[in-house]
């Protein structure tokens, strides 16, 4: 009984990767864009605002990492 032959590698990934990367640096620009009125705001409100934009960047990383590893956005 021989070996099945590894499947070939599918393009989802690298471009799951890279869109991750993408909306990494757009996340990132657009906090760092809104950094001059944010810093006018009292420390615990801007301390607040850059926990909730740290956090918020994470949630279509669910749908793009399902799609990278099924094909499909949704369950």
């Amino acid at each position: 009984m021989t070996a099945a032959p590894d499947p070939q590698p599918s393009w989802r990934k690298p471009a799951g990767i890279a869109l991750i990367l993408l909306l990494i640096v757009a996340w990132a620009t657009i906090v760092v864009a809104l950094s001059p009125w944010v810093g006018t705001w009292p420390v615990l409100v801007q301390g607040l605002f850059y926990l909730v934009a740290g956090i918020v960047w994470i949630l279509p990383l669910k749908p793009l990492l399902r799609w990278m590893e099924l094909g499909r956005w949704r369950g």
